[in-house]
């Protein structure tokens, strides 16, 4: 079975555009974990441009599902990872001032930077999760440095997809199938939705987890909340 986690930093950034509580992501997490999704993402950055701290301290009250926080692993995400302690962090190697993720970690150039947080989190226990390229250097990189599971970066994926989707999912399954013989747990994320999640559900057996965020919130412009969620859970079966 293959989880959707549901990344809701757009709703945080609907509501700082206007400031208030309007809407509430609190109430959305909850709704989104009402509604079907099996986790809840945020990626708090260090201009609280969308998910704030406080945000984070709040969700972590009320998950009942598993809670996963992303970020670059700087010493106040690594402070607040280890305060929250959710299910799962997964490391990201944004610099602060990009607008979304654009890019996986060279995990054999940043091994020993790596391994030691991913050593401090799981001593924690906390899953950890690492975003990476479906190469093969990189996948056998984040297995000897200890991460439970790797986060396939879809980008190249989801934007060739309508190209050309058999030679789009290629380099990925190809990173699945050795992640898995490696051991590895494997998510995915990143331009995933309604069209291009179920190829790549099928082409991936061994696929965890998804986190969706922008693609989902915007869906839900058209067809509802839980009427989306419902739908990408469908794409999954």
């Amino acid at each position: 079975m293959t989880k959707l986690s549901v990344n809701i930093n757009k709703i945080a950034t609907l509501r700082n555009a206007r400031g208030g509580n309007l809407p509430d992501v609190i109430q959305v997490a909850g709704d989104c974990e009402r509604f079907g999704a099996q986790g809840i993402t945020v990626h708090p950055r260090p201009d609280e441009r969308h998910i704030r701290l406080k945000d984070v301290l709040q969700l972590k009250k009320m998950v009942t599902t598993e809670f996963n926080i992303e970020g670059y692993p700087n010493e106040r995400y690594i402070q607040l990872v280890l305060e929250v302690k959710p299910a799962q962090a997964t490391l990201v190697p944004d610099p602060p001032d990009v607008l979304t993720s654009n890019a996986g970690w060279d995990t054999n150039k940043h091994a020993e930077f790596l391994h030691a947080i991913i050593k401090k989190f799981k001593s924690a226990g906390i899953r950890t999760s690492i975003f990476v390229d479906p190469e093969e250097a990189i996948i056998r990189g984040a297995a000897s440095i200890g991460t439970d599971r790797i986060e396939l970066y879809t980008e190249s994926y989801a934007a060739n997809y309508h190209k050309d989707r058999e030679n789009a999912i290629k380099p990925f399954v190809t990173a699945a199938q050795l992640a898995n013989e490696l051991g590895l747990g494997i998510n995915a994320g990143h331009d995933l939705n309604l069209d291009n999640l179920h190829f790549m559900k099928t082409c991936i057996p061994y696929l965890d987890e998804v986190s969706i965020g922008h693609a989902l919130i915007s869906d839900a412009l058209y067809f509802g909340l839980e009427n989306t969620i419902q739908m990408y859970l469908k794409q999954l079966e």
